[in-house]
């Protein structure tokens, strides 16, 4: 049956549904993702929280769909294009094909779509609303969609334990990923995840060694409400954060942050280490960047540098104990080139110990 992808711009793509179509139309801001592999990770990041996700790579779903790469409980997404998807995957590990893994939670999947011409128009006019619809709409595109609230819907409602460790790590859950728990279970840690929304009294009461600000959807400015809690935490405690966490941390010293034209999505975008001068691949998923001009005052230092656009990928800061990337260290999907970011916050925060020791 054909199905359609409208752009806001008044562009209209016709594809095929590969899935069963949408009792209503489906609306989202569409972006792109350019990894060969790794769409059950993004399918399953809250980061992707009600987007339309367009994968650039030509054949989707080779490899299935299996148990254990899922980074969340459910899909996040809003809809799936593609140019073609296989629904005879082929991985010892494989439990369903895509289409029957998004068929299972009503993800409507499009395919047969010039996704080419789809990402060039995305390139040059910038992530935009989108529908899909199985009606050839005549009118004019003009959806606008809801800014607010992404980051309440993938938040956990309860604290979460894992790991019993040495060292007690405090994920602050904005969209979390399951592979930043287990990067910190890897090294020993015991982590506790709690809600975005928890009182800095509480984190205090949970005696925490270090604090992760997590990934999460959406615009960073839509939670200026938190930025006092999150302004405490960074001067308390050794503070890793990681995509949204790093420009939550920005925003609440006083920086900015801007939003890129059509973002960062893919696991091959090139990074420079401007400490040990070094360049490595990198994991990304975001709309985002911290402004370089407003850190003046911040007492952030550039660390990070994206070799595509030259945006900020990560600060340290001049005296607080606080590290912070704009690339996924935990990678899934993609290269784990920089999960040594994990080691320096873990070593990080056994210096803090040691100088509250002495000091004390």
């Amino acid at each position: 049956m054909e199905g359609y992808l409208h752009l806001n711009n008044n562009q209209s793509f016709l594809g095929q549904w590969l899935t069963p179509p949408p009792k209503q139309q489906i609306e989202g801001e569409i972006v792109f993702f350019t990894g060969m592999t790794g769409y059950q990770e993004v399918l399953t990041d809250p980061s992707y929280k009600d987007q339309i996700i367009v994968f650039t790579y030509p054949l989707i779903g080779n490899y299935g769909i299996n148990e254990l790469d899922f980074e969340s409980k459910k899909p996040h997404v809003a809809g799936v294009v593609v140019y073609e998807a296989t629904n005879h995957p082929s991985h010892y590990q494989a439990k369903y094909s895509l289409k029957a893994y998004l068929e299972k939670w009503n993800i409507p999947l499009l395919g047969h779509i010039d996704t080419r011409a789809v990402v060039k128009r995305i390139r040059k006019e910038g992530t935009m609303p989108a529908a899909l619809s199985s009606n050839e709409l005549d009118c004019k595109h003009n959806w606008v969609l809801p800014k607010e609230g992404k980051v309440t819907k993938v938040t956990a409602s309860t604290n979460g334990c894992y790991g019993n460790g040495e060292t007690h790590v405090v994920l602050v859950d904005y969209g979390a990923k399951k592979s930043i728990i287990q990067s910190f279970l890897k090294r020993n840690c015991r982590v506790t995840t709690i809600p975005f929304q928890t009182a800095f009294k509480e984190i205090k009461n949970l005696k925490p060694d270090g604090i992760v600000l997590s990934n999460g959807p959406g615009d960073p400015k839509e939670l200026t409400n938190i930025l006092p809690n999150v302004k405490k935490m960074l001067e308390h405690y050794p503070t890793l954060g990681i995509c949204l966490g790093h420009q939550l941390a920005v925003l609440a010293l006083g920086g900015n942050t801007k939003k890129l034209t059509f973002g960062h999505r893919g696991a091959n975008h090139p990074v420079a280490d401007l400490k040990y001068g070094k360049v490595f691949m990198s994991s990304q998923n975001h709309s985002y960047v911290v402004d370089e001009e407003s850190l003046l005052k911040t007492g952030f230092e550039k660390r990070f540098v994206n070799l595509h656009d030259q945006s900020i990928e990560g600060l340290t800061h001049k005296v607080l104990p606080i590290q912070t990337v704009q690339f996924h260290p935990e990678a899934h999907p993609g290269p784990a080139d920089g999960e040594y970011i994990f080691d320096e916050f873990m070593n990080m925060i056994k210096v803090e110990k040691r100088s509250v020791i002495a000091y004390a």
